[in-house]
């Protein structure tokens, strides 16, 4: 089967390789990279209308556009690693890379590369899987219907181990039809050796990224594990155990249970999503050794932690380029724009998602920082009103706190968080920003490295 068959498009990992590599190939990402520039004013009046359905009908919209993507369970055993593997790696420009990153899933990473002029290859993939007669809210239904599945991708991968994730949460509208099956390869595969060996400048660096994040999961097989719930704004004890905000989600949603009931959990694991399998940075570390590469960790403990650090790299970096250094871009999720960023003199700050845990670790982020002339921040919208959500007034109110212009760029505040033209006005938004500076060139890895082991919570170091 086709790797771009399999894997999902509307996924954190594939979105971050899509807006890296394009940057890296000097363009930018109209349409979250889906689409040409040309399409962007029908495809956002089409999008837009959509604001006028009834919100179930938006709802049911938005959960058959990923449907389409999701592979049929028959299908399941043809996915093949090295096909995978082959098809990250053929997203990137031919050309030498003074550093290569490996691991972890994470929106600061792709502005930290985009600045070093550096590729990143993921460990986690996200593979659809259409299944029926599951609820979102019946976990272990869900694990019933495609557990055969799991275990013949699984057998026909002896690479790969299977986090099965349910999150009725955050992703109930996308899993009323389908499975997310993500993947983690326990050590390099071929194309990433071959990737390295032909595509790493001589004196380069290899660095592993590792998002230590771990959650609760339920070991089916040696290599399956089951994930109910997933890093957001609600607890892994929430979602086990109920509470008022569970108990609220389900009656907003109708649903027949105040409380899920999901398989026990035997033990943590790393997040589906976030989190490295460490088995690779053993694979990392040899394929190292044995080619006499210079090889780092960067590791840190939740996704948005390196945030703060990037955004302070970028800060300084303009400041020394003698650019204005008061124009600050959020982010959220797979809504990436490196190359808008660099050309608009925007320091980048990305959030995981719309949550109000996101949004406290923005306003801690600016509470530490010199105030900002202009805060335009990009918000995701997943479609539904998952518990812990910051509303578009919360977000708003953050954006207030610039001196002088601050806004949500491509996003209607009455139809959030189920605006789907945004994911095509954000884009458009951000090119109309009058203020150009020259692409730079790329900053020096010393720079990098000082400012990231300047904060206490981010390990830099050789590997060992």
């Amino acid at each position: 089967m086709k790797a771009s068959k399999a894997v999902a498009s509307f996924d954190s990992a594939t979105g971050m390789l899509r807006a890296l590599s394009r940057f890296l190939a000097g363009r930018d990402v109209p349409a979250l990279g889906k689409l040409p520039a040309a399409f962007e004013v029908p495809l956002s009046g089409l999008l837009g209308a959509l604001n006028r359905l009834p919100i179930a009908a938006r709802e049911r919209v938005y959960a058959a556009s990923g449907w389409a993507e999701a592979i049929p369970r028959h299908r399941v055993a043809d996915v093949r690693s090295e096909v995978l593997a082959e098809w990250v790696t053929g997203h990137y420009p031919r050309r030498r890379y003074p550093v290569i990153f490996i691991g972890s899933a994470n929106g600061a990473l792709v502005h930290l590369a985009a600045a070093l002029d550096a590729a990143w290859l993921p460990q986690t993939l996200l593979l659809p899987v259409r299944r029926r007669g599951v609820t979102p809210d019946d976990p272990r239904g869900d694990l019933a219907a495609v557990r055969d599945s799991g275990r013949a991708l699984l057998a026909a991968n002896p690479d790969l181990v299977l986090h099965h994730m349910h999150d009725p949460n955050q992703d109930r509208l996308m899993i009323a039809g389908m499975t997310y099956f993500r993947i983690k390869w326990r050590r390099l595969p071929v194309a990433y050796r071959r990737f390295i060996h032909e595509h790493l400048a001589p004196g380069g660096l290899l660095v592993a990224v590792d998002c230590t994040l771990s959650w609760p999961t339920t070991r089916i097989d040696d290599r399956y594990l089951f994930q109910f719930g997933a890093l957001g704004d609600a607890t892994a004890q929430e979602y086990r155990q109920g509470g008022p905000r569970v108990a609220d989600l389900l009656a907003r949603y109708d649903a027949p249970v105040r409380r899920w009931d999901p398989p026990a959990a035997d033990g943590e694991s790393p997040e589906a999503e976030w989190g490295l399998d460490p088995a690779l940075l053993d694979d990392i570390h040899a394929f190292a050794d044995r080619h006499r590469v210079d090889a780092r960790l960067l590791r840190f403990d939740t996704p948005q932690r390196l945030s703060p650090a990037v955004a302070d790299l970028y800060r300084s970096w303009y400041a020394d380029r003698g650019l204005p250094t008061g124009r600050l871009l959020v982010e959220s999720f797979l809504l990436l724009e490196p190359w808008w960023t660099l050309r608009t003199g925007s320091v980048p700050y990305w959030a995981v998602f719309g949550t109000e845990a996101s949004r406290v670790s923005l306003e801690e982020y600016l509470d530490a920082a010199a105030p900002y002339d202009e805060i335009r921040i990009l918000l995701f919208n997943h479609g539904t009103e998952s518990i812990g959500l910051a509303g578009a007034r919360d977000w708003l109110r953050t954006a207030a706190r610039a001196r002088k212009i601050g806004l949500l760029t491509g996003v209607d505040t009455t139809a959030y968080p189920r605006d789907f033209a945004a994911f095509v006005r954000s884009h458009r938004e951000l090119s109309r920003i009058r203020a150009r500076c020259p692409l730079p060139l790329p900053l020096d890895i010393a720079d990098a490295a000082g400012a990231l082991t300047a904060r206490d919570e981010i390990v830099w170091r050789p590997m060992t």
